[in-house]
């Protein structure tokens, strides 16, 4: 798909991996969409990408979720592309993991992806073509002590998005999932954490490869967007933890 003049969805907009995504997505001059909580990053970011729409949108809740994309089609009149980017990350060994804690997870990581998916599909169907781009995670592909649930979430989106490529193939709707690896932005700083000390993270992260900006993962999302293509890593590596 060409990017140019594409009216595109970004969830999750307001800093790290959403914020690069929506910048580099509207210096290729998509028409972009901003989607989060907070109202003043958005507002902020907004005012330097002419042309951007802010929808103020928590993906836990449904009617905001229909609202976002009833928004976006008032105000463009098509949607070409949602990106499913917004989420949080839950660290615990499986004795410690809280039930409340993984229910919001699941509303937010995937639950919320999944209503975004069931409301924008009829619009793409109309117009004949649209693409949907699932971010999951590297975790998804290993089996990393203490990440169980997030790994679970992130697994399961990827089954989701498979399955649904397969369905919407004959109404030239394309899913693709993408793959970041770790990426420097402040998704650490806000992960939830039950039952471990920070040293031992210290201690178990002098093995791991040296994590990727965020905008270079916004670079691997356009590229999905030209190329189509299922799945798209953040590494060639990775492709071996499958």
């Amino acid at each position: 798909m060409n990017i140019k003049d594409k009216v595109v969805i970004v969830t999750g907009a307001s800093s790290g991996i959403g914020e690069a995504t929506a910048r580099l997505l509207a210096k290729h001059g998509a028409k972009v969409v901003l989607a989060a909580r907070s109202k003043e990053k958005l507002s902020k970011i907004s005012k330097e990408l002419p042309g951007s729409l802010v929808v103020i949108t928590d993906m836990t809740k449904e009617d905001e979720i229909k609202q976002l994309i009833r928004k976006t089609k008032e105000h463009f009149g098509r949607i070409d592309v949602l990106i499913n980017n917004a989420g949080q990350g839950y660290d615990a060994p499986i004795e410690k993991i809280s039930s409340k804690t993984f229910r919001n997870l699941f509303e937010l990581d995937l639950l919320g992806p999944v209503m975004a998916m069931k409301e924008v599909i009829p619009v793409m169907r109309k117009q004949k073509r649209g693409m949907i781009i699932n971010i999951s995670s590297g975790t998804a592909l290993m089996a990393i002590p203490n990440m169980s649930a997030y790994s679970s979430l992130k697994r399961a989106i990827v089954g989701i998005s498979l399955t649904a490529r397969e369905e919407l193939s004959k109404d030239n709707i394309r899913i693709s999932v993408v793959y970041p690896y770790i990426t420097l932005t402040d998704f650490e700083k806000n992960t939830i954490k039950d039952g471990i000390e920070e040293e031992e993270w210290e201690n178990d992260d002098s093995d791991l490869r040296p994590g990727d900006s965020a905008e270079y993962i916004a670079e691997k999302i356009l590229e999905v967007i030209k190329t189509e293509e299922a799945q798209v890593y953040a590494h060639e590596w990775m492709k071996d933890r499958r």
